[in-house]
């Protein structure tokens, strides 16, 4: 393990090197941009299972999260694709719908993930994932999240009560003393990742800010998760962050894994959440340095992000939403700790994605840069993914 000095030093940093705001070339195109794509989304939606075809069970999760996002951004366009409604339907009807879900991890540490429906059961009497709980803690993660932005624009506490059993069962079964803490990919308990502890602290910071009775808890339980991060190992000496641990007969060590670009982006949402929670900014000033360092490693010459293993346009369904996750919560630390090339990062992947990575359907591929067909097309996660930049966009022209 290579430590990392964060502490006032990179507080400071934070501060001097934040950016002033200032106008947005394109800001009036972003409401109508996000608003098309929010309906070539829907084009995927099946309100009978409340999940979008064409990607799998944790991607529909996220499909919902862009869509919390645009809402909370622009409520006119909220209300103009009727996401409380999404929201509503999906939350009492996916969690119905009769799924079993299998995930495998490949040599580089792409998680495969596969998911099957079992849409001729109309009395749903077999529940795949009651309450969004099944066998991975990661899947559980991604569902809290979307349902505690749907707690922020619907106001329903179904929601909220929701995103905190879903938090309770990663915290009681997911985390236990091997490794030092933190919490397993899975309930089989066989491995212990980035994206499962990062999910938890995101979710856990999250319901700090919207539980007002449990608020010192989730503070508590969260920080704890990320002090074991920190000094887990799996933060390498490029201050990327890899893709989990191996276990050896000298202990937990970092796998050397990919550095996949959502690994990077889902603690910067957990950071931000934190900070709020806490008053502490030293934790916008961890964020601000994975941030950094990721986005040296994540745009190409000409300022495009592409998968650090440069996959497009075969990055499979699961690595499809990748890309978005990490500019979805690049976005969420810009409105926290503005800094300039976070700004323009953000700019210049929206813009091109628009002109260049989009069909005459309105539909967003894999490859930024385009052409939306490359590969296997667009899908609702190469959508949704590409979408998170638009929606980001859009709210950082609003400031």
């Amino acid at each position: 393990m290579v430590a990392v000095q964060w502490g006032a030093l990179a507080t400071r940093t934070l501060f001097f090197a934040s950016s002033h705001p200032r106008a947005v070339d394109n800001a009036a195109a972003y409401p109508k941009n996000a608003q098309d794509a929010a309906k070539a989304l829907q084009g995927w939606y099946d309100r009978s299972t409340g999940l979008w075809k064409t990607t799998g069970w944790w991607n529909s999760a996220n499909c919902l999260t862009v869509l919390g996002d645009l809402a909370t951004a622009d409520n006119a366009v909220g209300e103009a694709i009727n996401i409380k409604d999404i929201f509503t339907t999906t939350f009492y009807n996916a969690q119905k719908t009769t799924v079993t879900a299998t995930k495998t991890v490949d040599k580089v540490g792409k998680i495969v993930a596969t998911y099957k429906y079992d849409n001729k059961n109309k009395q749903r009497r077999a529940q795949g994932f009651p309450k969004f709980l099944n066998n991975f803690f990661d899947d559980e993660g991604w569902w809290g999240l979307a349902l505690v932005r749907g707690w922020d624009i619907t106001h329903d506490v179904s929601l909220l009560d929701a995103a905190q059993h879903i938090f309770d069962d990663m915290a009681e079964n997911g985390i236990d003393k091997t490794c030092g803490g933190g919490v397993w990919w899975s309930k089989d308990k066989q491995y212990k990742n980035a994206i499962a502890n990062e999910l938890f602290i995101a979710l856990g910071a999250s319901l700090a800010n919207r539980a007002a009775h449990r608020k010192d808890s989730y503070i508590r339980q969260t920080i704890a998760v990320w002090n074991w991060f920190k000094a887990s190992g799996m933060i390498n000496e490029k201050g990327l962050i890899n893709d989990g641990l191996k276990r050896t007969d000298k202990g937990c060590v970092n796998n050397g894994l990919q550095t996949w670009s959502y690994n990077q982006g889902v603690i910067l949402g957990g950071l931000v959440e934190l900070s709020k929670a806490t008053g502490d900014k030293s934790f916008l000033a961890e964020a601000v340095n994975i941030a950094n360092a990721a986005l040296k490693a994540l745009q190409d010459d000409k300022g495009i992000i592409r998968e650090i293993d440069r996959c497009e346009p075969n990055c499979g369904d699961d690595g499809s939403q990748f890309k978005g996750i990490f500019v979805r919560n690049l976005a969420y630390l810009h409105q926290a700790a503005p800094h300039d090339h976070f700004r323009d990062a953000i700019l210049k992947n929206a813009d091109t994605i628009w002109a260049k990575n989009r069909n005459s359907k309105n539909q967003l591929g894999i490859n930024w840069a385009g052409p939306a067909e490359a590969g296997k097309g667009p899908t609702a996660a190469t959508h949704s993914s590409a979408m998170d930049v638009l929606v980001g966009a859009l709210a950082l022209s609003k400031k």
